[in-house]
């Protein structure tokens, strides 16, 4: 029954087939032609798209040529910054920690300190050296005038026995003193003349110890200040203060632990000085130079926010030849791979204070490379880094060593100037 159905649709196929070819042929049109309406808008589409690829090569040709071929850019780029560690310079035992992470701490705040018992003792013991040895240094100066008087009176009493004998020499030829006498009075002269000549020696020897230098100065007070000056610092140093204004991180230390000097205690961060690091391709190295002007965004505050700065400087190496196990690229198996290099960005400070950043933050960087005059290397300019928390120590020791030198030295009015016959007897 199939094979009849089959055979009747093949058989009806010829006619229906010749009456629509009658009607076309009657018609005029054949059933593959196209329309000229449909040909025509064919035509103009692709004109159209023609024109609108030239456009666009026109308009990217023109913005690589004026705009496009002057501007490196890279998403490679963070933010990085100092990390200032705080480390203890003398041992001891932690008894206050007075500040923690994402908490911000001012330049000569005392962030952590120590117990300082030990350092106390050992500063009043260095102290108390230092009071007796500017007692015994003044007693060298008033003894300066003490051997002076003595010469005085040794010269005196030289003179004495002098006349005593002149006087006994006169009359011995008279009869009036005896030979005896005569010799006494010799040895008189004699003795009060080594009298005098020790004492001279004694003045001299103190002299010695005492001229063309003050208490001050002396040596021996000197060393003892030196004590002081170094107990001080060890209990001075008992107190850590922040060398820089920043945020705490990093925070390890804990009240008790015994820490070590150089032992890391934390880290501030002072996020006014962070700058950032974009790591460009060795490609788009050509055309960079120092002092080129930088426009970023963070990603932290979107596209919305401009970051201006510079180019500062460039790494001496790209971030491969820095690494731990640098690539050894002489083993054989090689694969070329395109190197970056870090570039140093300074930030305008006024725009990183209006919108503050953090470190290991990202940045999409674009660098204007239209003035290529300047240099990648030579023009670099070295940044200093310094704090002055510390030397408040040595002023603060210093002034403890003048007030005990003051408490311990002779008053002024109790020295007496050195007699001018003195002065005589010790030049001759």
């Amino acid at each position: 029954m199939s094979d009849t159905i089959t055979t009747d649709r093949t058989s009806a196929d010829p006619a229906q087939s010749k009456s629509k070819g009658a009607q076309d042929g009657a018609t005029g049109t054949s059933p593959n032609a196209t329309p000229p309406g449909a040909s025509g808008k064919r035509k103009l589409w692709l004109a159209l798209l023609g024109i609108g690829v030239a456009v666009a090569g026109a308009a990217y040709g023109a913005y690589y040529f004026k705009y496009g071929q002057y501007h490196e850019s890279t998403d490679d780029a963070y933010v990085n910054g100092n990390l200032v560690q705080l480390t203890p310079q003398v041992t001891g035992t932690v008894n206050a920690v007075n500040s923690d992470d994402t908490q911000i701490v001012k330049v000569g705040d005392p962030v952590v300190t120590l117990d300082p018992a030990d350092s106390k003792i050992a500063l009043l013991n260095a102290e108390a050296a230092l009071g007796q040895a500017v007692r015994q240094v003044s007693t060298l100066y008033v003894n300066n005038d003490y051997y002076a008087a003595n010469i005085a009176q040794r010269e005196s009493d030289l003179a004495r026995a002098q006349d005593d004998l002149k006087r006994r020499v006169a009359v011995a030829g008279t009869g009036a003193v005896s030979a005896e006498d005569v010799s006494h009075a010799r040895d008189a002269v004699a003795a009060a003349q080594a009298a005098l000549d020790a004492a001279r020696q004694q003045a001299q020897s103190n002299h010695a110890l005492t001229d063309r230098t003050s208490i001050e100065q002396h040596p021996n007070v000197q060393a003892a200040a030196a004590k002081v000056r170094d107990a001080y610092l060890d209990y001075a140093r008992n107190t850590l203060p922040a060398p820089v204004t920043g945020y705490v991180a990093q925070r390890s230390v804990q009240v008790g632990q015994r820490v070590a000097p150089g032992t890391p205690l934390m880290s501030i961060v002072p996020l006014d000085g962070v700058w950032v690091d974009a790591n460009f391709k060795e490609v788009q190295l050509r055309r960079m130079r120092i002092g080129e002007p930088v426009t970023m965004t963070a990603d932290v505050y979107g596209s919305g926010v401009k970051y201006h700065g510079r180019v500062i400087g460039f790494s001496a190496g790209t971030g491969s030849a820095f690494a731990t196990l640098p690539a050894q690229n002489a083993t054989g198996n090689w694969i070329k791979i395109v190197q970056r290099l870090p570039v140093r960005i300074a930030l305008d400070p006024k725009e990183l204070e209006a919108h503050p950043l953090r470190i290991g933050l990202s940045m999409a960087v674009d660098a204007d490379t239209r003035d290529d005059s300047g240099t990648q290397l030579a023009a670099a300019v070295n940044t200093t880094y310094r704090t002055d928390v510390f030397a408040q120590y040595g002023r603060e020791a210093d002034a403890e060593i003048a007030k005990i030198i003051g408490q311990n030295e002779i008053a002024p009015q109790a020295k007496t100037a050195r007699p001018a016959s003195a002065k005589v007897a010790m030049g001759n």
